[in-house]
């Protein structure tokens, strides 16, 4: 039996594979509302056969969105928008959905990769930024204003109105973005945290506000019927950034306050980062976070061969293995890796007939009649 076909459980929530659709931000919202574009594109990766699709980084307030056109979950236009492309979707597909809720922070008001991705000027229809401190990301670039005590409440409650609104919807799982240089990596980052309150300096105080919101999310949705996981860059790969060392802190205390998951990458914070990039270079953190606690452990990164992805959960790196550019590639991935091996993965029946007929079993026990 194939290790990557294996079912996997994440707190409340039953997956009948280990392959997870990453989030993948498509830039194409328009004020925060779903679009027809989130129709189609949504809509081809829930009938690709994967164990669960994570949205995109959907943010919790205006100001948290990395560009105008990121998909957000703040009000109640939001929120209809959204829950039209998922109601179209649950009509042809019964895979689970997660949603990754995120705040920018100082990368915050940004062009689109296609624009150049470069920031936004207020005059040209930007927006002041928000992070733990008043550093830019960038040489040259419009620093943000430092959180004061008010808004490190506002952007709290924000993300437990976010995971409100995403509980209502229906949507299976929460995956709370620490990630990428992104607000919450900002406070547990030196590099982006140079605060001299409770919230920067040490380790333990860098770690406090994100572990403040996981806290409000997981408090604010039923653990029963809702799963609630944090994505992390495990290293900044910047000397004096976050590392390993830290992060494995940061996850032991998630477990403790009753975190479901945990979805490893890396960098994001400083243009001056070094990643040796390579197939399933970020692995190897993955496994490292896997060794010091108890969670389910996702990997990502350069992940693109499906025996390579059957070698990292067979040799216990990772309980699952998450892909983005590659599904995006080949929308089939799943069937493909199944058929590679010897799995059965589920399918829409009106694509049963595109079984290659040495592989007449893929998509399960599939009798098909033809006039």
């Amino acid at each position: 039996m194939s290790a990557l076909f294996s079912p996997l459980r994440l707190g409340s929530l039953n997956l009948t594979n280990r392959i997870i659709i990453a989030p993948m931000c498509q830039y194409s919202a328009d004020n925060g509302k779903a679009t027809d574009w989130h129709l189609i594109h949504l809509g081809g990766l829930a009938l690709s056969g994967a164990g669960l699709l994570i949205l995109e980084a959907t943010a919790v307030e205006d100001i948290g969105r990395i560009s105008p056109g990121d998909l957000g979950l703040w009000s109640d236009e939001t929120e209809t928008a959204l829950g039209e492309v998922l109601k179209s979707l649950r009509k042809h597909s019964n895979m689970p959905i997660a949603i990754q809720l995120a705040h920018a922070g100082r990368k915050a008001s940004s062009q689109a990769p296609w624009h150049g991705g470069q920031l936004i000027a207020i005059e040209d229809g930007g927006w002041q930024m928000a992070a733990p401190s008043a550093l830019a990301h960038a040489k040259g670039e419009r620093p943000p204003l430092a959180l004061d005590e008010a808004g490190l409440q506002r952007v709290k409650n924000a993300f437990v109105d976010a995971a409100v609104r995403a509980h209502r919807l229906g949507i299976n799982a929460i995956e709370i973005h620490a990630a990428h240089g992104y607000l919450l990596h900002q406070f547990l980052s030196p590099i982006a945290n140079q605060r001299t309150d409770q919230y920067g300096g040490s380790v333990e105080n860098r770690l406090r506000f994100p572990l403040e919101v996981f806290e409000a999310v997981r408090a604010a949705v039923p653990k029963d019927s809702m799963t609630v996981g944090v994505r992390l860059s495990a290293t900044d790969w910047v000397e004096g950034g976050l590392d390993v060392a830290q992060s494995k802190r940061f996850v032991q205390t998630l477990q403790e306050r009753g975190c479901d998951f945990i979805h490893v990458s890396s960098g994001g914070v400083s243009p001056e980062q070094k990643i040796p990039l390579g197939p399933g270079y970020q692995v190897h953190l993955a496994e490292e976070i896997k060794q010091h606690c108890s969670l389910p452990v996702i990997a990502v990164g350069l992940i693109t061969d499906a025996q390579q992805a059957e070698d990292i959960i067979k040799a216990g790196k990772a309980d699952a293995i998450a892909i983005a550019r590659g599904i995006l590639y080949d929308p089939h991935w799943p069937w493909h890796a199944a058929a590679q091996l010897n799995a059965t993965v589920d399918a829409p029946k009106q694509y049963w007939r595109s079984q290659p007929r040495d592989q007449k079993n893929l998509f399960g026990d599939t009798r098909i009649g033809q006039r």
